[in-house]
């Protein structure tokens, strides 16, 4: 490890052949070998700085040492054919190796020291390097993965190879991948430097609130001069208003006009005005102040006077602020910019060019972007408040509960009470698992269900030889379906019980639950079929022995291991090449397991009594003490889950109680080493909502969400009267499934609950609240199952999959979920038409 430092590094490999292996050693040079195999870059970085290096063969090891020290001395009895691929291999045919050798030793020998590497695992016969074009690329880059430093090549000709075809090949494809490369982080950074830019050269809008107050007697008016052509004003208002729609009758409001004026010019001859009236709704007893936002299109640059009127029932006086901005772009070039930052962040999403968190980051800077042109940049606090820290603490606390919980290994235990449950049948062990996660989904929140279900499916897929990619799928699908039957399982439903227009109109907790909850057992019972017909096909079994696969798991997770080492010093190298090493020595085994490998499955299980038996011995509870304390205070959190959906006065949100029940089980647990339990946190799932909450708001924002609503309306009112009832149930169903599948639709629901509010309470509309109501949150509950970031607990599932090395793409859940959202979609909207046009539930 203590090597000699010199100005240039040049690796030079000597082969000692025998006489028994004369013909493998001379079948390529040391330069050929090395070209093949990301020129040996495994034993590179061990040192930065070395002159000369040799690599020889002694006693079946690899000797690293330098140049101008006298020859290594080759053990009696040991003198082995040195071959460069064994390097990679780790093959050794040494007696002396057991599988307590180390990986690493130092000796020394007279005036030397040299490191020795050598396999402690493998020793046999050697097999033929030369085991395909893919064991050869596979082998080529991991080679590469180790470090980026190359061997310099000689220029001396060589004698023909016929190995040489195939090694331009590789590097014919290996240049076509760094090409694509380095084109795409070359682009991306472009956008990225082209948005900061943008976004650097706007500052942030700073416009001062106006403080005013008026009554039933006394008006404010005021001018807004400094105005562009083609823009458009943003009003904002902050008062102790009511939200939602109003009766003009009995309650109490403010009337704000904007009117301008266009006098007579060369364009055009007569005197055009433009006025657009905004109601606002005032809550009598609110002391706090309710920002309402609003954007009216203008002419020209002529001056604009802004009106405020109070009716009132006394002479009270109600205290506003106000402040205006102007934008310098239309309503619909907004929306284009926003589809387009839409589109491609599912681009990045969807063909995997970057990881779903640094997609959603690039958006919500996009975003940012677009927002400072038009005139509208946010500030860093503005931001900051965007963030649904709720959400972010919830799962945080959650993933905190859970990776406590996992060391008591309370999941393997009850993988094997699934298996038992279901009698080594696969199917009816699918079922039972969605059917629960369903119940659970929906009283408990849908990210908190797949937090717990996902870890004991993963490995009761394991302990069964399943593909645990398909399993998850489904249960996700079925998560997101349960927790439409309620109304505290999804955040829409929530959104809309808690809205107190809706609850004058008679959409309780009780009557929302009592409906949705029919509908929602149709769709469940009927999706069981179907899920099936889309599972007819497919291998749920893995195509290998559980051995296999736990070995191809084992080899991923000891890749993953040595790339995220980063080596920054001479140990930190050493330690990720023999990690490195580790990858290939199991891949050898892997190899070997192969060949001789038979596959007999069936799929009934007729030994489950027998294999029930040996898994109970095997997966049982590690930690009886750490289980009690586990499921004490679980059981406290979801209790407090209930309570704070049906009691007041516990004054605690979701986030808080998970973070409060992560906090009691730390000390009950007496967590010593605190880095196991945060490296077990899913971060990056947690800056991906973060980035998700960011660019969602911007869209809604540059008028996404508004102008969908208002679009919807308008396809409503256009339809004729005896069919509008029952067209708006199908528009209103569809337009909040597909874009609560696009868009995350927490804002979509918000959006859209005062836009049929006000639809209905139109008199040229006419039409009940409560089916429209109904069809928005069946399609904005049901439409989360269409994508891989429709839904919360889709994202939270996928990122605790892949932590387990079962990650699965966008295109994986797509091919199930959209086809199921599909079906459910359908069979809520005839449960919808049945209910409220044939048998005229709408009261």
């Amino acid at each position: 490890m203590y090597l000699e430092n010199k100005t240039s590094l040049e690796i030079e490999m000597s082969q000692t052949a025998s006489q028994g292996h004369q013909g493998r050693s001379s079948l390529r040079s040391p330069k050929a070998v090395a070209g093949n195999f990301g020129e040996l870059c495994l034993l590179e970085g061990i040192s930065e700085r070395l002159d000369t290096q040799k690599l020889q063969q002694s006693a079946g090891q690899c000797v690293i040492h330098t140049e101008g020290f006298v020859p290594i001395r080759q053990e009696d009895g040991f003198r082995k054919n040195f071959s460069a691929v064994n390097i990679l291999r780790g093959k050794t045919n040494s007696a002396n190796l057991t599988e307590r050798s180390p990986l690493l030793r130092f000796s020394q020998d007279d005036s030397i020291t040299y490191m020795t590497l050598h396999d402690p695992s493998f020793v046999g016969g050697e097999e033929p390097w030369n085991n395909g074009s893919l064991d050869v690329e596979r082998r080529y880059r991991l080679g590469s993965e180790v470090t980026s430093l190359s061997l310099s090549h000689s220029s001396s000709s060589e004698k023909y190879d016929p190995l040489d075809n195939l090694n331009l090949s590789f590097r014919f494809t290996s240049n076509v991948k760094c090409c694509f490369k380095v084109s795409k982080t070359a682009t991306i950074f472009a956008f990225v430097v082209l948005c900061s830019l943008f976004f650097s050269m706007y500052p942030d809008r700073d416009n001062p609130w106006r403080m005013l107050a008026v009554s039933s007697t006394e008006s404010f008016s005021m001018n807004v001069t400094d105005f562009r052509d083609n823009a458009l004003l943003k009003l904002q208002v902050a008062g102790p208003f009511a939200g939602g729609m109003i009766d003009l009758t009995t309650q109490e409001y403010i009337l704000i006009q904007v009117e301008q004026t266009e006098q007579p010019g060369q364009r055009r001859r007569r005197t055009q005005q433009v006025t657009h009236n905004w109601t606002i709704p005032l809550h009598a007893e609110r002391s706090d102040q309710i920002v309402e936002t609003k954007t009216f299109e203008m002419l020209n640059s002529d001056p604009i006077a802004i009106t405020i009127q109070a009716f009132l029932q006394d002479n009270e006086v109600v205290p506003l602020s106000m402040t205006h901005q102007p934008l310098y772009v239309s309503v619909e070039t907004q929306v284009a910019i926003a589809g387009i930052i839409l589109a491609g962040v599912y681009v990045l999403i969807i063909f995997e060019i970057v990881h779903r968190t640094l997609a959603a980051m690039l958006g919500s800077l996009a975003a940012l972007a677009a927002l400072s042109i038009i005139g509208n940049r946010p500030s860093l606090v503005t931001v900051v408040e965007w963030i649904d820290y709720e959400t972010l603490a919830l799962l945080f606390g959650m993933m905190v509960l859970v990776a406590i919980f996992s060391e008591t290994g309370f999941f393997d235990y009850c993988a094997v009470k699934a298996y038992q449950l279901a009698r080594g049948r696969v199917w009816p062990m699918i079922i039972i698992l969605c059917l629960i996660a369903a119940i659970l989904s929906a009283f408990l929140d849908n990210v908190t269900t797949m937090m717990l279900f996902t870890p004991v499916t993963i490995r009761l897929c394991e302990v069964l030889n399943l593909d645990p990619r398909h399993v998850l799928i489904a249960e996700v699908i079925f998560t997101n379906i349960g927790g439409a039957a309620t109304a505290v399982g999804d955040p829409p439903n929530v959104i809309i019980v808690s809205n107190q227009d809706l609850r004058r109109e008679g959409i309780d907790f009780a009557s929302f639950t009592g409906y949705m909850f029919l509908g929602i057992c149709l769709v469940l019972f009927t999706s069981f079929p179907f899920l099936r017909m889309l599972y007819w096909n497919k291998k749920l079994y893995n195509k290998e022995s559980i051995e296999i696969v736990e070995l191809k798991h084992e080899i991923l997770v000891w890749r993953q291991t040595a790339q995220r080492i980063n080596p920054a010093s001479r140990e930190e190298t050493a330690v990720k090449c023999l990690l490195m090493q580790k990858v290939l020595n199991l891949e050898s085994l892997l190899r070997n397991m192969m060949k001789t490998f038979q596959r007999q499955i069936s799929q009934e299980d007729k030994n489950w009594e027998q294999n029930i038996q040996e898994l109970q011995k095997k997966h049982r509870i590690t930690d009886k003490v750490l289980l009690v304390k586990c499921v004490s205070v679980l059981g406290v959190v979801i209790f407090m889950f209930f309570l704070n959906s049906f009691v007041p006065s516990i004054h605690l949100d979701l986030g808080w109680i998970a973070i409060l029940g992560a906090l009691w089980l730390l000390v009950l647990a007496d967590i010593q080493d605190f880095e196991i339990i945060l490296h077990r946190v899913e971060w990056a799932t947690l800056l991906f909502f973060a980035g998700l909450f960011v660019l969602m708001e911007a869209l809604a924002q540059l008028q996404l969400i508004d102008y969908i609503g208002e679009q919807t309306a308008l396809l409503i009112k256009a339809v004729p009267e005896d069919q509008r009832l029952a067209i708006a149930i199908i528009l209103v169903m569809w337009v909040s499934a597909l874009a609560s599948s696009l868009i995350d639709n927490i804002p979509f629901t918000a959006t859209m609950i005062p836009v049929l509010i006000n639809l209905s309470q139109d008199a040229d509309v006419n039409l009940p609240v409560k089916p429209l109501i109904f069809a928005l949150a069946m399609g904005a509950c049901l439409g989360g199952n269409g994508t891989l970031i429709g839904a919360s607990a889709n994202v939270v599932c996928a990122g605790i999959a892949e932590q387990h090395g079962y990650g699965f793409s966008f295109m994986e859940f797509f091919k199930l979920g959209f086809p199921m959202m599909i079906m459910t979609c359908m069979i809520g909207m005839c449960y919808l038409l049945a209910t409220h046009i044939g048998l005229g539930w709408n009261m």
